[in-house]
């Protein structure tokens, strides 16, 4: 068996080290959007109305189901719910 290291788990299950990096950022906002569902004790309800979306899309939030939403979306989440994102740049590895 050749086994290869990754850098993450994107990079071993994405095509190419693009969508690696773009679900690295999904994976990271949505991590940031959960941490305010819970640090807020904010129900779905109170969720769906101060991320802009609907509560099916807090309950995809919640659990986890990254394929499902792309930077976009979870860019305007955040900053529909007052967060402010930065994406940091520097040179591969």
């Amino acid at each position: 068996m050749n086994a290869h290291p990754f850098a993450s788990v994107w990079e071993a299950i994405e095509d190419t080290p693009e969508e690696a990096a773009t679900m690295k950022l999904c994976a990271s906002l949505m991590r940031a959007l959960q941490a305010q569902i819970a640090d807020h004790g904010l129900s779905p309800t109170e969720a769906a109305r101060r991320f802009g979306v609907t509560e099916p899309r807090i309950a995809e939030l919640i659990a986890g189901k990254v394929t499902l939403f792309d930077l976009n979306a979870l860019i305007h989440m955040a900053a529909t719910a007052g967060l402010q994102c930065e994406i940091q740049i520097r040179d591969a590895a």
